[in-house]
């Protein structure tokens, strides 16, 4: 197995300023709509991560086939855990996403280590650097549990677990030259990330309800 020098997690931070008015009104079935505020939150972290998956997938593709472009979308994910960090720093403070940008950073240089040591055949190193990626991984999960008692802890586990596992799939289909495979890996991968984004936009609706009583912020 040859997995990735990916990234986990999600580009385009959209400044999320959300304004206080008036609540939504309830929809046709009687349940309250959801404001634009929330509806553009949503949005935003959907896109982050969508771009998350997308680059690590062009990573991936450049990477095993041993194309030029390989180090730029590398880059391209690094500035995505950026983007990610920045966005978690406009409800919990500047310290808070730099703290969160060094975790998903870290989440990156480890996945790197894990596609030398596959490449090279060492099961060993891999072996290392897949158990450094799950702590890793629980470390994100420790972390943004801590902030939003709205993110229970193994419920975030449980997530980046398997967006670690997704990722992983994705990299065995290509390596293997199993295309059909591919196709349904990189499926399953987007399709969890988007639970993902919506799980932190919900548990961040849920501590901050006044931010998201208004319209959409410009």
């Amino acid at each position: 197995m040859k997995t990735l020098q990916s990234a986990v997690v999600v580009v385009c931070c959209l400044a999320l300023q959300p304004v206080a008015q008036t609540p939504s009104q309830p929809s046709a079935h009687g349940k309250s709509a959801e404001s634009p505020g929330v509806i553009a939150l949503k949005q935003d972290m959907r896109k982050l991560w969508t771009d998350h998956v997308v680059w690590t997938r062009d990573y991936i593709v450049a990477a095993i086939g041993d194309q030029p472009d390989a180090q730029a979308a590398a880059n391209r994910l690094m500035k995505n855990q950026e983007d990610i960090g920045n966005a978690i720093a406009i409800y919990y403070g500047a310290p808070a996403g730099q703290d969160l940008t060094i975790l998903l950073k870290e989440h990156i240089t480890i996945a790197v280590d894990v596609v030398k040591a596959a490449k090279a055949g060492d099961q060993a190193a891999q072996q290392q650097a897949e158990r450094q990626w799950q702590q890793n991984a629980t470390a994100i999960a420790d972390f943004l549990s801590k902030a939003n008692p709205n993110w229970p802890r193994q419920t975030l586990v449980d997530l980046m677990q398997k967006h670690l596992s997704t990722t992983t799939s994705e990299v065995v289909a290509r390596l293997n030259k199993d295309w059909d495979a591919d196709v349904r890996a990189f499926d399953a991968v987007h399709e969890h990330v988007l639970h993902m984004a919506d799980a932190l936009s919900e548990g961040i609706v849920k501590q901050f309800p006044n931010k998201f009583t208004g319209p959409s912020p410009s």
